[in-house]
């Protein structure tokens, strides 16, 4: 697709300001042909270069725009395009804009030599700098895009998006096969591939990109200070749903808890709401991004920029799946290291643009398999931990089915943790517990109770902070109402926190979690401990009164 072409379908119209278009290539090797070939180039694409670059609106949004042209010398990178690539995202981070690239490239211009290998240096050290401004990058890997320029700036796109079927790759099958003597696989390089192998976000048909790329420019960007989440009623209140009964909005509800046991068949129920269909009922528009960038993308782990109550948060949810085929697909929810290195991708994209995090805990446990363990499942979690604690932006995490283990607190560091009524929250399963404590599984109603891993018994320790009422009977009764309920009190929580300053907030999201478990005699005598340092201190500072010498007793 010529370069003009493809700037007309993403660019509103008459939008388009071109940058650098006077910028032409010379031969500074005195290459062979090189100025020949460049004559034929302008002379049969009409282009300066194998780049434009310029200003545009995109569904109204200002953008710097950069498209290749595979018919100007296959759209190699020389020195001229480096310079215009490097030009383009200077000026986008002076004007403080996103960037949108689309790639047709067969990589660097041989004829250039090391001048034309040492752009990619160039390119993404600019690409860099705009990213740490807080500015955004589509990158849209269209076919082919190879060599340098896949190595460089197109990779480093907070959103990588591709077109199907296009040809995508460092090294092309062609010249693996030459150098090497294998055959890569017949759709080794194709979009589609590199989807499930978790290098892109999006393959996206060409009639569609204009929508997706619209969407991701208006909201992939700092967001101010959020202060009116669940406030679009009327009268500045939050709008409540008929199947809301008001009386039971709160910290824990007015309902009667029931039997753990109870509440652990419900958590499981096969009807009970997944999170896709949370984020449905909940989000006017989501978009979701795949991938791991670095070796797969878990379907267990779902998450991208959405729309709540009008605002913009990243949803990163552990889906279950709803069906058995569903269910199988995303292995019941239960997430491999690709899914939470994905998870943590996303979390940094949203901080990255100050978007608040929502995640969504539904896992009987992370995946637990010599797969898993192979593709460090344990590092994957501790990274997920680690970032979460320190990761600065609001999250707000919320249980709504089963929370096990190690798989659920790694989604859940977060400044509220609100969990719905009949959910449960544990360290293991009862019947692990059982097992593990008196070799009998038929004990586990019993060690369920013991656990104390139901929602009110865990408000009262303090390790979730609110309980969201569900209907009668559960949320499957009637999933509608569960999902307004968990709106309303959602948007409460961020609402408290949003204003709070990225510093501060991470400050005391680490107060919160560095005291958690401080109960019983033990701690008593801790805190006794700490008085006792902290009243000596004080006496340090306080100079001593001089007493009189003893007198001496008489002989």
């Amino acid at each position: 697709m010529p370069a003009r072409a493809r700037i007309e379908s993403l660019a509103d119209p008459e939008s388009f300001r071109e940058f650098d278009r006077t910028l032409v290539s010379q031969d500074p090797l005195k290459f062979e042909t090189y100025r020949k070939r460049l004559k034929e180039a302008r002379r049969g694409t009409g282009a300066g270069e194998a780049i434009t670059t310029g200003f545009c609106r995109i569904d109204g949004h200002a953008a710097v725009l950069l498209v290749f042209d595979f018919e100007f010398m296959g759209g190699t990178m020389g020195s001229v395009v480096g310079e215009k690539i490097a030009h383009a995202f200077e000026e986008a981070t002076r004007r403080r804009l996103p960037v949108v690239s689309v790639t047709a490239t067969g990589g660097a211009r041989v004829q250039e030599g090391m001048l034309s290998l040492m752009q990619m240096a160039k390119v993404a050290g600019a690409a860099s700098r705009h990213g740490q401004e807080g500015l955004a990058f589509i990158s849209i890997l269209t076919d082919p895009t190879f060599g340098g320029v896949t190595a460089s700036f197109a990779s480093l796109g907070d959103v990588i998006l591709a077109e199907p079927g296009a040809q995508i790759g460092f090294v092309g099958p062609r010249v693996i096969a030459q150098t090497t003597g294998v055959i890569p696989p017949k759709d080794s390089h194709q979009a589609e591939t590199l989807l499930q192998a978790g290098l892109i976000d999006l393959v996206v048909p060409r009639a569609e990109l204009r929508g997706v790329v619209a969407y991701l420019v208006g909201h992939l960007r700092t967001q101010e200070i959020i202060a009116n989440f669940g406030r679009s009623g009327k009268n500045g209140h939050a709008e409540r749903p008929a199947a809301l009964t008001l009386g039971k909005v709160g910290k824990a509800g007015k309902s009667k808890p029931l039997p753990a046991w109870e509440n652990v068949g419900i958590a499981r129920h096969a009807g009970r709401p997944t999170a896709r269909y949370y984020i449905s009922r909940m989000c006017t528009q989501f978009l979701e991004l795949h991938g791991d960038r670095w070796g797969g993308d878990d379907p267990a782990i779902v998450g991208g920029p959405a729309e709540l109550d009008g605002q913009t948060v990243f949803m990163i949810a552990q889906e279950r799946g709803a069906t058995p085929e569903e269910a199988a697909a995303s292995h019941g929810g239960m997430a491999f290291a690709q899914g939470y290195r994905k998870a943590l991708r996303l979390m940094r994209l949203a901080a990255k643009f100050g978007i608040p995090v929502v995640t969504l805990v539904d896992t009987p446990n992370a995946q637990a398999s010599f797969e898993s363990e192979q593709s460090g499942i344990a590092y994957a979690l501790a990274n997920s931990l680690a970032g979460m604690s320190s990761l600065p932006t609001p999250i707000v995490a919320v249980i709504i089915g089963q929370g096990g283990s190690g798989g659920a607190v790694a989604l859940a560091v977060a400044d509220r943790v609100l969990m719905l009524e009949h959910a449960i929250y544990s360290v293991i399963s009862p019947e692990g517990a059982a097992s593990i404590l008196y070799r009998d599984v038929e004990r586990a109603a019993t060690v369920a109770e013991a656990l104390k891993l139901a929602a009110h018994d865990l408000l009262k320790l303090g390790i979730i902070d609110t309980v969201v009422p569900e209907p009668a009977g559960g949320a499957h009764s009637d999933p509608d109402a569960a999902a307004d309920t968990l709106k309303v009190l959602l948007c409460q929580a961020l609402r408290e926190i949003s204003a709070v300053p990225p510093q501060r907030l991470v400050a005391m999201r680490y107060d919160k979690y560095r005291h958690i478990g401080r109960v019983g005699v033990g701690w008593r005598s801790l805190a006794g401990r700490a008085i006792g340092r902290a009243a000596g201190f004080v006496a340090r500072l306080v100079p001593k009164r001089s007493r009189p010498e003893a007198e001496t007793p008489a002989p």
